[in-house]
Protein backbone atom coordinates (compact mmCIF):
# COMPACT_ATOMS: atom_id res chain seq x y z
CA UNK A 1 0.00 0.00 0.00
CA UNK A 2 1.40 3.80 -0.54
CA UNK A 3 2.33 4.76 2.56
CA UNK A 4 4.52 8.25 2.27
CA UNK A 5 5.49 10.34 -0.61
CA UNK A 6 8.68 12.71 0.03
CA UNK A 7 7.29 16.34 -0.76
CA UNK A 8 11.48 16.98 -0.52
CA UNK A 9 12.13 14.62 -3.59
CA UNK A 10 9.00 15.38 -5.54
CA UNK A 11 9.37 17.64 -8.47
CA UNK A 12 5.56 17.50 -9.07
CA UNK A 13 5.42 16.04 -12.39
CA UNK A 14 2.34 13.71 -11.69
CA UNK A 15 3.56 10.84 -13.00
CA UNK A 16 2.01 9.03 -10.42
CA UNK A 17 -1.31 10.54 -10.80
CA UNK A 18 -0.89 9.67 -14.45
CA UNK A 19 0.27 5.72 -14.11
CA UNK A 20 -2.07 5.00 -10.90
CA UNK A 21 -5.01 2.60 -11.69
CA UNK A 22 -7.15 3.05 -9.52
CA UNK A 23 -6.59 7.40 -8.95
CA UNK A 24 -4.84 7.17 -5.06
CA UNK A 25 -3.19 10.11 -5.45
CA UNK A 26 -4.86 13.91 -6.02
CA UNK A 27 -3.23 16.72 -8.08
CA UNK A 28 -2.13 19.81 -6.61
CA UNK A 29 -2.09 23.17 -8.71
CA UNK A 30 1.11 23.80 -8.74
CA UNK A 31 2.68 21.41 -5.69
CA UNK A 32 3.61 18.15 -4.70
CA UNK A 33 0.31 15.52 -5.67
CA UNK A 34 -1.41 14.36 -2.36
CA UNK A 35 -2.02 10.63 -0.81
CA UNK A 36 -5.64 11.27 -1.47
CA UNK A 37 -7.41 7.97 -1.06
CA UNK A 38 -4.48 5.22 0.50
CA UNK A 39 -7.33 2.63 0.95
CA UNK A 40 -7.65 2.42 -2.72
CA UNK A 41 -4.11 1.49 -3.20
CA UNK A 42 -3.53 -2.25 -4.78
CA UNK A 43 -0.44 -2.22 -3.73
CA UNK A 44 0.75 -2.38 -7.83
CA UNK A 45 4.19 -0.42 -7.54
CA UNK A 46 3.52 1.38 -11.10
CA UNK A 47 3.95 4.94 -9.08
CA UNK A 48 7.09 3.74 -7.27
CA UNK A 49 8.46 2.16 -10.20
CA UNK A 50 7.50 5.32 -12.42
CA UNK A 51 8.62 8.52 -10.11
CA UNK A 52 12.26 9.37 -11.95
CA UNK A 53 13.04 11.13 -8.39
CA UNK A 54 12.22 8.04 -5.84
CA UNK A 55 10.06 10.18 -4.32
CA UNK A 56 7.48 7.22 -3.22
CA UNK A 57 7.34 4.35 -1.23
CA UNK A 58 5.06 1.76 -1.70
CA UNK A 59 4.54 -0.84 1.35
CA UNK A 60 4.43 -4.64 -0.02
CA UNK A 61 2.27 -5.34 2.74
CA UNK A 62 -1.10 -4.32 0.99
CA UNK A 63 -3.55 -5.06 3.75
CA UNK A 64 -2.17 -2.43 6.81
CA UNK A 65 -1.70 1.17 6.88
CA UNK A 66 1.02 2.85 8.63
CA UNK A 67 0.83 5.79 10.73
CA UNK A 68 2.40 9.06 8.75
CA UNK A 69 5.12 9.78 11.10
CA UNK A 70 6.16 6.42 11.06
CA UNK A 71 5.61 6.16 7.36
CA UNK A 72 7.77 9.75 6.86
CA UNK A 73 10.52 8.27 9.20
CA UNK A 74 10.91 5.04 6.94
CA UNK A 75 10.84 7.06 4.06
CA UNK A 76 14.23 8.02 3.44
CA UNK A 77 15.45 4.48 3.35
CA UNK A 78 12.75 2.79 1.09
CA UNK A 79 11.83 5.54 -1.06
CA UNK A 80 12.55 4.08 -4.81
CA UNK A 81 13.84 0.64 -3.19
CA UNK A 82 11.12 -1.20 -5.32
CA UNK A 83 12.12 0.79 -8.86
CA UNK A 84 16.16 -0.03 -7.69
CA UNK A 85 15.69 -3.90 -6.94
CA UNK A 86 13.82 -4.23 -10.49
CA UNK A 87 16.80 -2.01 -12.24
CA UNK A 88 14.59 1.05 -13.19
CA UNK A 89 16.50 4.46 -13.42
CA UNK A 90 19.65 5.44 -14.81
CA UNK A 91 23.33 3.66 -14.37
CA UNK A 92 20.72 0.65 -13.03
CA UNK A 93 21.04 -3.04 -14.54
CA UNK A 94 17.69 -5.19 -14.69
CA UNK A 95 17.01 -7.66 -11.92
CA UNK A 96 16.55 -10.08 -14.74
CA UNK A 97 19.92 -10.53 -15.78
CA UNK A 98 20.92 -11.09 -12.42
CA UNK A 99 18.67 -13.15 -11.99
CA UNK A 100 20.31 -17.05 -12.49
CA UNK A 101 16.66 -18.98 -11.77
CA UNK A 102 16.54 -19.92 -15.49
CA UNK A 103 19.74 -22.11 -14.70
CA UNK A 104 17.97 -24.26 -11.98
CA UNK A 105 15.37 -24.51 -14.24
CA UNK A 106 17.33 -25.90 -17.46
CA UNK A 107 19.31 -28.62 -14.52
CA UNK A 108 15.54 -30.05 -13.82
CA UNK A 109 14.98 -30.13 -17.03
CA UNK A 110 17.78 -32.56 -18.37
Amino acid sequence: MIEALDPARCTSCNICVRVCPTNVFSPQPGGTPRIARQLDCQTCFLCEVYCPEDALFVSPLADSCVPADEAAARLPVHAGAYRAAVGWGRGRSPGAAEDRSHALLALVQR
